[in-house]
């Protein structure tokens, strides 16, 4: 388990239908990749309620925004096979989480 953590990640995004929604961005673990999607969301929350002066969500609203997406998956590379596994909105759904637990518990 501890591979998949250091793994490097390519997390592609499409928040909309509009193919030139398209980004991808990459980083150097999963766990990063799960913070950069934390990221993006607290940054839409910032978008859609300015007036705020602290961001507050659980993670049912968390699993919303990533189910609402267009396209949301990552790419972990696998170096046993040298190549990069795809997941879905699931799989990140559930990375996510415990990137969330293990911030709650520090």
């Amino acid at each position: 388990a501890l591979s998949i953590k250091m793994a490097h990640t390519i997390m592609l995004i499409q928040p909309s239908r509009d193919a030139d929604s398209r980004r991808y961005s990459d980083y150097e673990s999963v766990s990063s990749c799960m913070e950069g999607i934390l990221k993006i969301y607290e940054e839409h929350l910032r978008q859609i309620t300015p007036q705020s002066v602290s961001i507050t969500y659980d993670i049912q609203q968390l699993h919303e925004f990533i189910s609402d997406l267009y396209d949301l998956s990552c790419l972990v590379y696998q170096s046993s096979t040298n190549t990069y596994i795809p997941h879905g909105k699931e799989w990140i759904k559930q990375r996510v989480y415990s990137v969330l637990a293990g911030q709650a518990a520090r």
